[in-house]
């Protein structure tokens, strides 16, 4: 797997945690947000991440929602305390340790009164899109991220 030297010359694995947050970014009038991944070409999704050394699911989440969109989630971040374990596509299987091959998905909400602007990180994604149920669902990538969709839209 992918090795990281340290300044003091020290290696140390540096595997992805099989355990991630997925959050979906809403409006209370049921509009989703969705971004453009810049690699696989094409695919779209909510926001993700894997957890750090040491990080809870809630911190994750508030941390991925920063990181990738700019909104600062504060107390609006909603813990669905649901959670998804689902097999680890082939093309991703290198960033974790050998013989890893499940994942673990936490599921957060993040409700919003209005759309709001978005500030990507250009290294994950390319463009967003605020989207009704439907249209969102047609273009979410992963079936875990339609599942969610599909509650949420249902509330």
């Amino acid at each position: 797997g992918a090795r990281m030297q340290e300044a003091d010359g020290v290696s140390h694995a540096e595997h992805k945690r099989a355990q991630s947050v997925l959050v979906i970014v809403c409006t209370r009038g049921g509009e989703f947000l969705l971004m453009r991944r810049a690699r696989p070409a094409g695919f779209w999704q909510s926001v993700t991440g894997s957890l750090a050394l040491g990080e809870t699911p809630r911190l994750a989440a508030a941390r991925e929602v920063r990181e990738e969109t700019g909104l600062e989630p504060g107390g609006a971040l909603i813990d669905l305390r649901h959670s998804v374990l689902f097999p680890i596509i082939p093309a991703w299987r290198p960033r974790y340790a050998p013989n890893v091959c499940f994942n673990r998905e936490y599921w957060f909400a993040l409700v919003l009164e209005t759309r709001r602007l978005i500030r990507l990180d250009p290294r994950e994604h390319l463009e967003y899109r605020w989207l009704d149920a439907n249209t969102a669902l047609e273009l979410a990538s992963s079936w875990t991220n339609r599942n969610l969709i599909r509650a949420l839209a249902a509330i």
